[in-house]
């Protein structure tokens, strides 16, 4: 008997059809896993009317993938796209794809709080795929986690469980499709429906039957590439020699946004000239890295900056602090104090503050801070990650 099946049934008290220590331990990085009904009675937070209206924003990361299945040709168009882009598309086989779409829209951005079981710096983004019937990519390979969340109409999905299936790319297109796709699992998809697939394996959805949205919860998993080229960089511009030899024993963290001696473990392993930096140094270094966006989008700093006396006059009158949709953060605990870490920058702050700070998308305070804490919120108000909102009192 298989003491993993592929496919279980959710329910609005378990998404994932069991226990996220249960998922975690059986599945994450392991195996798929077909959810059905993980969100019961699902309504999708976003109109695909509103998707193409945010395809069309400056911007957004959005694109248009149009199949000819009659000549077998794809063709891209990447945004921003307007009225005629959609003007033009075909009755069918064709997809729209905005990334980010959580940094845009507050209401797809809750969707989140149901994985709060990974860390918060685990996730990268929600993007959102609309689809006229006969509408996918291609089979593909994605290199990191994936929770794909049916919310309209229907989608096919074919993986490949084969570890010996081949991972050759078609050369004569632009999307990275594989040559050779034979699947093991075939599924139909409805509203609510969660499709769980962990790096590396094959897989091609297409919309079926109607207008299709799809919403995918996708993890930031950086490649060796990636953070030996980050991390070198770190060396050459902060360390020298001495800092490079000494090793800290810290307790596992247990608080949102928290990055722990655990994950700093991982790392080590993944670089291993990693082992050779401080503790401090490496946090220092993975907090202003994996907060930092992909691309260039970051929070906007006010026109005028605020003083300390005027922050001060807005929490006493109970004013709320938001965070920045584009705002990105983690927080680690030093030697010290805490740090922290916001788009790429690191601030000394409390630790219950910087836990706060990551848990809390709206902060209220029922008085005013402490001059060190006040302080932090001054900088990430000047900075643009944190606005200042109307409170009720």
């Amino acid at each position: 008997m298989n003491d993993h099946p592929i496919e279980v049934r959710g329910s609005a008290r378990q998404p994932l059809g069991m226990s996220p220590a249960q998922f975690l331990r059986d599945y994450w990085q392991k195996r798929p896993l077909l959810i059905r009904n993980a969100f019961p009675d699902f309504q999708p937070p976003l109109q695909p009317d509103d998707l193409g209206g945010l395809a069309c924003e400056e911007g957004a990361l959005s694109r248009l993938i149009i199949h000819d299945e009659a000549r077998e040709r794809w063709s891209v168009k990447t945004g921003p796209l307007d009225e005629a882009d959609f003007a033009r598309t075909p009755g069918g086989n064709w997809t729209l794809l905005v990334q980010d779409v959580d940094k845009w829209d507050a209401d797809v951005a809750q969707l989140l709080e149901h994985f709060r079981f990974l860390p918060s710096w685990r996730i990268d983004d929600v993007m959102v795929s609309y689809a006229e019937p006969g509408g996918g990519v291609g089979a593909h390979v994605d290199q990191y986690d994936v929770f794909l969340l049916q919310g309209l109409g229907q989608r096919h999905w074919a993986i490949s469980t084969d570890p010996s299936a081949p991972m050759d790319f078609r050369p004569d297109i632009e999307l990275k499709q594989l040559v050779h796709f034979e699947p093991t699992h075939e599924w139909l998809l409805e509203p609510g429906d969660m499709l769980y697939l962990p790096p590396g394996v094959p897989h091609d959805g297409v919309a079926f039957g109607g207008p299709c949205m799809t919403f995918s919860v996708g993890m930031r998993a950086p490649s060796q590439a990636e953070l030996t080229g980050d991390l070198a960089d770190y060396l050459a511009e902060r360390l020298d020699e001495s800092q490079r030899y000494t090793d800290a024993d810290l307790a596992p963290a247990r608080s949102v946004g928290e990055i722990d001696s655990a994950a700093l473990e991982r790392l080590r392993r993944a670089l291993p000239f990693a082992a050779a930096l401080d503790e401090e140094s490496l946090r220092d270094w993975f907090g202003r890295f994996i907060t930092r966006y992909r691309n260039a989008q970051t929070p906007a700093m006010p026109a005028k900056a605020m003083t300390v006396a005027a922050l001060r006059k807005r929490l006493e009158g109970g004013a709320a602090l938001l965070r920045h949709p584009w705002s990105r953060l983690a927080w680690s605990r030093g030697r010290r104090s805490a740090v922290l870490f916001a788009n790429g920058q690191a601030y000394a702050a409390p630790a219950e503050l910087a836990r706060r700070l990551c848990a809390e998308r709206s902060l209220s305070f029922e008085s005013v801070p402490g001059d060190e804490a006040l302080a932090v919120l001054l900088a990430l108000v000047n900075d643009g990650h944190l606005v200042p909102h109307k409170g009720r009192r």
